[in-house]
């Protein structure tokens, strides 16, 4: 398949701002709760994109019959992908905020693009090459070498479980993307699913946290950052790429949001106070593992069948 350059610049800009966002969690979750964190930026972005799909969604030249269908798969999609939105980025800021290390997070929250072809097998049959399951061995061998702490041995707690796990919902948003892709309209999709995804965060946070004015006015650039970037241009940017590329090749890509999620963590701390600095706990053998791992999130994407395909 030929990709186009513009999903690639796509993709790559996706990867960029979900890479620095992570800083961002990390500094929201120090004044406001998980739930209620994601609940904002997720309504932000959501309400971000409605001028947006109103002014360049055109669908008047659709039939009236033909625009009801596409809406009410729009809306099918939505729910679909809010209802997973909202798992996959609960554990994430959650794990995000246990481990206060965007490097970490960004890696292993980075091991859902070893799990999209995995799950492609599992789900559709659709064949997996030996390098998928290699890579998924690299990749584990690479989390095993992250989570090492000198004098401790190896460091998996609370918060690298969540970061895992979330990871699982990750990739199964990647399918959801790409089953509905063809049959909805992809800006209003984007709006819908966060406002969905927003709505269920702020719902659980009213319940079980507790929401103070000065907390979330103490988080606002870091609630503005995720809401209107990560949320609102980065999410919209992955539908509109991965219209014109395949998941596979969309994953390989969005798998350098872990390489930009441990260079916002150094570049931040280097440009703020002590007191404002993120955690960057990772040992010389860490950088391995993460090398390790990005090493075999890449292998796993490559097709070394295409010229027998062809």
């Amino acid at each position: 398949m030929k990709i186009k350059f513009s999903a690639t610049v796509m993709l790559f800009a996706t990867a960029i701002i979900w890479g620095f966002a992570f800083v961002a969690q990390v500094l929201g979750g120090d004044s406001v709760q998980p739930f209620t964190f994601n609940g904002i930026r997720f309504l932000l972005g959501a309400v971000s994109l409605i001028p947006v799909y109103c002014l360049f969604e055109k669908e008047r030249e659709l039939p009236p019959i033909e625009k009801q269908v596409r809406h009410r798969r729009t809306a099918l999609g939505a729910v679909c992908g809010g209802l997973c939105l909202f798992i996959a980025s609960s554990l994430q800021q959650y794990g995000t905020a246990l481990t206060r290390d965007p490097g970490k997070a960004g890696f292993i929250t980075g091991l859902y693009t070893v799990l999209t072809p995995v799950f492609y097998f599992l789900i559709f049959r659709k064949r997996t090459g030996w390098n998928t399951w290699l890579g998924c061995i690299l990749a584990t061998v690479g989390l095993y070498l992250l989570c090492l702490r000198e004098g401790e041995g190896i460091m998996f707690g609370v918060g690298e479980l969540v970061l895992l796990l979330g990871s699982f919902f990750w990739a199964g948003h990647i399918l959801l993307v790409d089953r509905f892709i063809d049959h909805i309209s992809p800006l209003r999709f984007s709006s819908w699913q966060f406002f969905i995804s927003g709505a269920l965060g702020l719902l659980v946070g009213v319940i079980f946290e507790e929401i103070t004015i000065e907390g979330v006015w103490a988080a606002k650039w870091a609630i503005l950052f995720c809401g209107i970037l990560s949320v609102g241009g980065g999410y919209t940017l992955q539908v509109l790429a991965q219209r014109r590329a395949e998941p596979t090749y969309a994953a390989i890509i969005f798998s350098t949001e872990a390489v930009f999620a441990a260079l916002g963590g150094i570049l931040w701390n280097l440009i703020t106070p002590e007191n404002l600095h993120v955690d960057q706990e990772i040992l010389p053998i860490g950088y391995v593992g993460c090398f390790v791992i990005f090493s075999g999130i890449v292998l796993s994407q490559l097709n070394f069948n295409r010229k027998r395909e062809k």
